[in-house]
């Protein structure tokens, strides 16, 4: 009999969460074998007990007798298996949305369905033209932003071995999955879930780091590849090097949410959060030098990037011989190794806080763009529009998103610090004036020509000031898009932000 839309569907959903019933028992089965090798079938019993008890509304009794050292192992072994069931589940939402994106298209498909159907209806009073739409999709900025969650925060070791154990349930069934799964979770369980110590700014910043990684490397390409042919049914290209999508982040900058955040550690957040971005480029380099093996001898090359690759070999010395004798007729393939060179130069340079050297390293994102938009351009005028569009493009993008930053930093301080920073660096009783009346003061020393005296402030008001300091120094080493934003809390009046 011929089967339903809805009937396939239903059928579908059916067997997603067989599926997933299958997955989640299969990790506990694991889990449970794991606790008989690592720890004894007393420890199994015991779970199983627990687990068979509290489902029938008991066992209290169980538990009261258990000791502090059973009670932790216990707890271990639930928090485990949650961790491998919620995996599980996240595997079977990508399946389902997987499926949805295949029969009734994606969320942003869907999206520009209903622009297309509202610029066609053009209902009077609700009209807009192609110009004006071109131009709204232009100023489109969408920017998540990490916060720091110190409390919620899992270790990035757990993290990974989590992410693992999700890449093995999305391989076909066969022998090797389950050794690897069987493996993966005796991993789990030996690594302490539990930090020694309340986690440090630059912990948080690190455990952003795995999430804005995964990100750049899997996520974001296809995210922006999707959304720039989507636009093409609306007549209208998305710049390669445009930015509807960029990342925001609070960690190393929100002194208001954490008082320990000093001008110190927001550079070294920034300097660490710039190493892990140049470095997710230079694997997505390697990547894209690995494909982009098109040789001189079949299709050409522009001589703006002959050129570029030949001032590149003056300024890197360093280039190995044996990539200069392999690929002498692959102009493509030398420009991608010149830029991992000069990323690792880049990288080195603001370790070391030296200068910036013209074509040996980048001086920020917008040289970076440039050469690879200088291959993307040779491969268009020589018959490669293919490989233009392909993983060229899904890197320029994703460079554009993220930048040599990764992410842009948000500056957050309370009102009240730059009050009382303020109240010793203006004579006067200023800090009981109102609202009202320390505007004016305010506006009148900003049109002031002398500086403020800042020759005896208390340690507040030095972490206050040294903040922009620390702003400033920044944006010079880094460009303007590592900072954007200081937002000011508590704000009262207009004089806290003046």
């Amino acid at each position: 009999m011929p089967v339903t839309e809805s009937q396939a569907n239903a059928s579908n959903i059916a067997s997603n969460d067989a599926l997933l019933r299958s997955d989640v028992r299969k990790l506990g089965d694991l889990l449970g074998q794991s606790l008989v090798r690592q720890e004894g079938q007393e420890l199994l019993d015991l779970v199983e007990s627990v687990r068979k008890a509290v489902r029938e509304g008991g066992g209290t009794e169980i538990l009261e007798k258990l000791s502090v050292e059973d009670s932790v192992q216990l707890v271990r072994a639930f928090s485990t298996y949650f961790h491998l069931a919620n995996v599980a589940e996240q595997v079977h939402r990508a399946r389902v949305l997987a499926h949805d994106r295949a029969t009734g298209g994606s969320w942003l498909s869907r999206a520009i369905d209903k622009i297309e159907e509202a610029y066609k209806a053009q209902v009077p009073g609700h009209t807009f033209t192609h110009d004006e739409l071109e131009q709204w999709i232009s100023e489109l900025m969408v920017r998540p932003v990490f916060t720091a969650h110190p409390t919620e925060a899992a270790r990035r070791s757990i993290l990974n071995k989590l992410g693992e154990v999700a890449k093995l349930l999305d391989q076909d069934l066969n022998p090797r999955q389950h050794e690897r799964l069987a493996e993966t979770v005796d991993l789990l369980w030996q690594t302490d879930e539990l930090r020694l110590d309340r986690p440090e700014p630059l912990d948080e910043a690190m455990n952003a780091l795995y999430y804005l990684d995964d990100l750049a490397t899997n996520t974001v390409p296809e995210v922006l590849n999707d959304f720039a042919r989507e636009l093409k049914r609306l007549d209208i290209n998305l710049p390669v090097t445009a930015r509807p999508l960029t990342f925001g982040t609070w960690i190393g900058g929100d002194r208001d949410g954490n008082p320990n955040i000093t001008p110190e550690i927001t550079e070294e957040a920034v300097v660490l959060q710039v190493g892990h971005a140049i470095r997710t480029t230079i694997a997505a380099m390697n990547r894209l030098r690995q494909m982009l093996s098109v040789s001189t001898r079949i299709a050409g090359a522009t001589p703006e990037l002959s050129a570029s690759v030949e001032e590149d070999l003056k300024n890197i010395p360093e280039f190995e011989p044996r990539f200069l004798r392999l690929n002498v007729q692959e102009p493509y393939r030398l420009k991608a190794t010149a830029i991992v060179h000069r990323l690792a130069f880049t990288r080195n340079r603001h370790a070391a806080r030296g200068p910036h050297v013209p074509g040996r390293d980048y001086k920020n994102t917008a040289e970076l763009l440039a050469d690879l938009t200088l291959m993307r351009d040779s491969l268009f005028a020589h018959r490669g529009e293919l490989l233009a569009t392909g993983l060229l493009e899904r890197t320029i993008r994703t460079v554009a998103a993220f930048g040599l930053t990764h992410a842009t930093l948000d500056i957050r301080e309370h009102s009240d610090a730059h009050h009382n920073a303020l109240k010793q660096m203006i004579s006067g009783d200023y800090i009981n004036l109102s609202h009202d009346e320390k505007f004016p003061v305010l506006i009148k020393q900003l049109a002031a020509s002398e500086k403020l005296d800042i020759s005896s402030l208390d340690a507040a008001a030095s972490k206050t000031l040294n903040t922009f300091v620390a702003i400033a120094d920044l944006i010079e080493r880094f460009g303007p898009e590592v900072i954007e934003t200081y937002i000011v809390s508590m704000t009262k009046g207009a004089d806290d932000l003046i």
